[in-house]
C-alpha cells in the first residue's frame, strides 16, 4: 500500500473457498458439482488460501479467480451491474463487470479513481473502525457513505455510491498490535478527530487484513443533483455568473444533457412585462432585450399554460412548433437562437407569478414533457430560492430608493424600480452611472385644497395676545421694582417694556415679534434672578411670571399653543378623511397622489397612461377622479364642521379645486426629491397653484374662496360645462346646494383669463339626517 494503514493486506480467498466447501455438500447436485470443480481448480494453489503477498502474482491466478467469483460476477448481469472485487480501500481490482469497465473507459485515460471527500486521516480511522467492528465486535455505528465521482464520455460528472461487502475479510493482529481494553475503546469512541490516538492504539501495519472485498456501485447522479441543487439554491452565491454555471452543471447531470443551458426571466405583475433579472443572468425568452410586454413575448396558448394554469411548458421540437404556430412567440425567439427543445417553468408564490425558469437544449426532443416530470421533486426548492433572491433584490432596490429618492407613491414606484435595476446592472459590470430624472409624460393634473381661512391673521392675533400677556406681567414686575428701588437701568427696561406693549396692541408688524423676543431673552431674563433677590414681593412676581412661560420656548405661548393644537386637530381629521377616500380612488384606477399639510390640507394628483401603462387608461377614469375629488372635499368640509365645536380657536375653512385640462409632463427632481412639472409651458400650472387661493373676484376685493363654498377655478368653456354636469349630480345627491355663481377673476401676476364656479356645500344635520344645512344655517345652529 502506498498510504499509511493500520494493517497490511494479504490477498486471500480462504473464506470464499470455505463457502464453496459448504456448498459442495449441498443437496442441489448442480450447485455441489460446481463447488467441487472450483475447489479442485484452486486446490493445487495454496496461495489462494494462505494469501498472496506479492500482488504482481495475482495475474497468474486470474483464470481461477474468475471461476471462484463467477457467482458474484454473473456474466448475464455484467453489462448492467457496477461491481468490482479487489483490495480493500485501494484501487487495485482483479475482477470487474463490463459496465464498470465501460464507465472507466468513458472517463478518459487521464482519469484516476478516488473517493470523494475522504482525507487520508479519516481513511486511517475508518480502517481502524472496521477492525473494531469485525474483530472486537464493537458496534460503533460508523457507516459513512462513500462516493466515486466519475465523468461520462460527454464530460458530465456522474456520482456513484460505494457499498462494501467485507464478508470475505479477516483481521488478524500481529505481535505489533495492542490488545485493547474497554477503557481504550471508550477513549477511541470519544476521539474520532484525534488521529494520533488511533495510531497509538492501532500502530501502522500492526494488523493483517486477509481476504478481499467486493464493492457494488450505484448511480446516484439524480439524487446527488437534487441535493446539490438544494445546496446551491439555499446558499448565497458569489455572483450571477457563478450561480448560473453551477446550475447548468447540476441540471446537465440531472437531465444527462451535455449542452443544456439555464436562463431566467422575471415577471412584473404590475406592468405585465417580462424582464431580465440582472445583466449577468441570461434569458432565452428575452434574448438581447431587457424587457418585453407579456402579450408580445407569449402567444395565447403559452400564456394559458404558464400564467393561468401555472404549469411548465415543454417544447420538444422548437422548429416544428414554430412552423405549426406560424412563427408565434415564444417559439420563434427560441428557434432564432438555434435552440431545438426547451422547458419553461413558471415560478409562483400563491397566485402571483414571480418569473420563468428556462431550460434549453440545441437538440430536438432532449427536453420533453416526460423528463420535465423530473422537475416535480425540485420545483419547491427552485421556487423558494427564486422568491428569496427576488426578495433580496426588492430589499436592495427599496433601500436605494429610500436613499436616493425618499419615499415614493406606489403608483409610480415601478418606474423608480426600473431605474434602480438599471443602476444595479451597470454597477455589476463596473460602470459608475448616475441616477436619471424620472419623467412621466402626458399626464392629467388635479389639484385641490381645504384651507384654514386667514390662517396668518389668526396666528398673528394669537401671537399678539401672548406677547401682550407677557409684557403686562413684566410691566407689573418693573412697576413694583420702581416703587421700591429706583435704579436707572431698570427704569429704562420698564420704559421699553411699556413701549413694546403699546406697539403690540396698536401697530403689530411682522418684525415686532422677533424684536420683543430678542429683548426679553437677551436683556430681561438675565436680570430676573437679581431682581427677585431685592424684595420678597418681587420674588413672588418673578416666580408667577415664570409659571406662565412655556418650558422650552421661555415665552408665554398659551394662545399660540391653542392655535397650533387646533390646526393640528383639523389637519389630522382632514387627512384621515382624504386618505380613507383615496384608498377607494386607487381601486378605481391607479394614479399618483400626494397630500401635504399646511394650514389645512392640499392634494395633488396625476393620472395617465405613462403612470399606469398597460392598464387600459381612458378619459373616463379622469372624469371619475374629478367627481371623486369634489365628493371628497364635501366630506372633508363636513368633517371639519363636526370637529369645530371641540376647537378652542374659532376659524373657518375654504375649499378650492383647480382645473387644468391640458396634459403635462412631470419630473422627479433628484436635487429637490419631489415631483415638479417639466417644461416652460407647464410651469404656468405651478404658478397658478401657488397664487390662486389669493385671487379676487373681478371688480371686487372679495376672495374667490369663501367659507361654505367650493371654488372651481378654470379657464376654458368646456371645463365649465363639464363641472356644471358634475355639480348637478352632487346636487341631486344632496351634497351641494342649488345656488351656483360664476365669476371672472382678477389677473394674477402673469396669469389672466381665469374664471370660477362657486357653489354652496350642504352639511349633514345631526338632528335630522334627511335634511341638509347650508353654511349660513350651519353657522346659526352653532351660535
Amino acid at each position: 500500500m502506498t498510504k499509511e494503514a493500520p494493517f497490511e493486506v494479504l490477498i486471500s480467498f480462504h473464506k470464499l473457498l470455505d463457502k464453496y466447501e459448504s456448498l459442495a455438500q449441498s443437496k442441489n447436485k448442480l450447485q455441489a458439482k460446481k463447488a467441487k470443480e472450483i475447489l479442485e481448480l484452486a486446490g493445487s494453489h495454496s496461495e489462494l488460501r494462505n494469501g498472496i503477498v506479492d500482488r504482481s502474482r495475482v495475474g497468474e491466478f486470474q483464470e481461477i479467480i474468475d471461476a471462484m467469483l463467477q457467482d458474484s460476477f454473473s456474466s448475464i448481469l455484467s453489462e448492467n451491474e457496477i461491481k468490482i472485487a479487489g483490495i480493500p480501500f485501494e484501487y487495485a481490482n482483479f475482477q470487474t463487470t463490463q459496465r464498470f469497465d465501460k464507465i472507466i473507459e468513458d472517463a478518459g485515460k487521464d482519469f484516476f479513481l478516488h473517493m470523494r471527500d475522504l482525507p487520508d486521516g479519516q481513511m486511517y480511522v475508518l480502517q481502524c473502525a472496521i477492525i473494531l467492528t469485525m474483530y472486537y465486535k464493537i458496534d460503533i455505528n460508523f457507516k459513512r457513505t462513500l462516493y466515486f465521482d466519475i465523468p461520462d464520455k460527454y464530460g458530465i460528472m456522474r456520482h456513484y455510491r460505494i457499498m462494501y461487502n467485507a464478508d470475505f475479510m479477516d483481521f488478524i493482529p500481529t505481535d505489533k498490535a495492542k490488545d485493547l481494553t474497554q477503557e481504550d475503546i471508550e477513549e477511541l469512541l470519544d476521539g474520532f478527530d484525534n488521529l494520533e490516538l488511533w495510531k497509538e492504539k492501532f500502530p501502522p501495519n500492526s494488523w493483517i487484513a486477509k481476504g478481499f472485498v467486493i464493492s457494488s456501485l450505484f448511480d446516484t447522479t439524480l439524487d446527488h443533483s437534487i441535493s446539490n441543487l438544494k445546496t446551491t439554491l439555499l446558499e448565497r452565491s458569489s455572483g450571477d455568473l457563478h450561480l448560473i454555471q453551477r446550475l447548468q452543471n447540476i441540471f446537465r447531470s440531472f437531465f444527462n444533457i451535455r449542452d443544456l443551458e439555464v436562463g431566467f426571466s422575471i415577471y412584473d405583475n404590475r406592468n405585465f412585462t417580462f424582464e431580465r433579472l440582472t445583466s449577468g443572468l441570461p434569458s432565452f425568452l428575452l434574448c438581447d432585450l431587457k424587457e418585453m410586454d407579456c402579450k408580445t413575448l407569449l402567444c395565447q396558448q403559452s400564456r394559458e399554460v404558464l400564467l393561468k394554469d401555472k404549469r411548465y411548458l415543454a417544447i420538444s421540437d422548437v422548429e416544428k412548433k414554430t412552423a405549426m404556430q406560424c412563427g408565434d412567440m415564444p417559439y420563434k425567439v427560441l428557434n432564432d437562437q438555434g435552440l431545438k427543445s426547451a422547458i419553461l417553468i413558471p415560478i409562483n408564490t400563491g397566485e402571483k407569478l414571480v418569473g420563468v425558469l428556462e431550460l434549453v437544449s440545441k437538440k430536438s426532443y432532449e427536453l420533453n414533457s416526460i423528463n420535465a416530470k423530473k422537475l416535480d421533486d425540485i420545483l419547491p426548492y427552485i421556487t423558494a430560492a427564486v422568491v428569496r433572491s427576488n426578495n433580496e433584490l426588492e430589499n436592495e432596490i427599496e433601500a436605494i430608493i429610500q436613499n436616493e429618492y425618499t419615499s415614493i407613491h406606489e403608483s409610480v414606484k415601478w418606474k423608480f424600480v426600473k431605474e434602480v435595476k438599471r443602476f444595479i446592472d451597470e454597477r455589476a459590470i463596473g460602470n459608475n452611472m448616475a441616477f436619471k430624472d424620472i419623467t412621466f409624460k402626458e399626464v392629467q393634473p388635479l389639484y385641490g385644497q381645504v384651507d384654514i381661512q386667514n390662517s396668518s391673521t389668526s396666528r398673528n392675533k394669537a401671537t399678539q395676545r401672548d406677547l401682550a400677556k407677557q409684557l403686562e406681567l413684566l410691566g407689573e414686575i418693573f412697576s413694583t421694582l420702581m416703587s421700591i428701588h429706583r435704579i436707572p437701568i431698570y427704569e429704562e427696561y420698564q420704559f421699553r417694556v411699556f413701549n413694546f406693549l403699546e406697539e403690540v396692541k396698536k401697530s403689530f408688524k411682522t418684525g415686532t415679534e422677533q424684536r420683543i423676543i430678542d429683548f426679553i431673552n437677551e436683556e430681561i431674563h438675565p436680570s430676573l434672578d437679581q431682581i427677585a433677590l431685592m424684595d420678597p414681593s418681587l420674588d413672588v412676581l418673578v416666580s408667577g411670571y415664570r409659571d406662565h412661560l412655556d418650558t422650552n420656548l421661555q415665552m408665554v405661548y398659551d394662545h399660540r399653543q391653542n392655535y397650533d393644537d387646533a390646526v393640528t386637530a383639523v389637519n389630522k381629521r382632514l387627512t384621515r378623511v382624504i386618505d380613507q377616500h383615496q384608498k377607494d380612488a386607487q381601486l378605481m384606477f391607479p394614479h399618483y397622489f400626494e397630500r401635504y399639510k399646511t394650514d389645512g390640507v392640499e392634494h395633488t394628483m396625476y393620472i395617465g397612461e405613462s403612470i399606469t401603462p398597460g392598464a387600459g387608461y381612458s378619459d373616463l377614469y379622469l372624469q371619475n377622479l374629478k367627481l371623486w375629488q369634489l365628493e371628497t372635499i364635501c366630506a372633508m368640509e363636513n368633517a371639519f364642521y363636526e370637529l369645530k365645536p371641540e376647537l378652542e380657536v374659532d376659524f373657518e375653512v375654504t375649499s378650492m379645486v383647480l382645473v387644468h385640462s391640458s396634459p403635462l409632463s412631470i419630473k422627479f427632481r433628484m436635487d429637490e426629491k419631489h415631483f415638479d412639472v417639466d417644461g416652460t409651458y407647464n410651469a404656468r400650472y405651478e404658478v397658478i397653484k401657488k397664487r390662486i387661493d389669493k385671487s379676487l373676484i373681478k371688480g371686487t376685493n372679495r376672495r374667490i374662496t369663501q367659507p361654505g363654498k367650493i371654488a372651481i377655478i378654470y379657464s376654458q368653456e368646456k371645463e365649465e360645462l363639464e363641472y356644471l354636469r358634475y355639480i348637478r349630480l352632487l346636487q341631486a345627491k344632496g351634497m351641494l346646494n342649488d345656488k351656483i355663481e360664476i365669476h371672472e377673476l382678477e389677473e394674477l401676476q402673469g396669469v389672466s383669463g381665469l374664471k370660477a364656479i362657486s357653489v354652496e356645500i350642504l352639511y349633514s344635520n345631526e338632528a335630522n339626517e334627511k335634511s341638509k344645512l347650508t353654511y349660513d344655517d350651519l353657522v346659526k345652529s352653532m351660535a
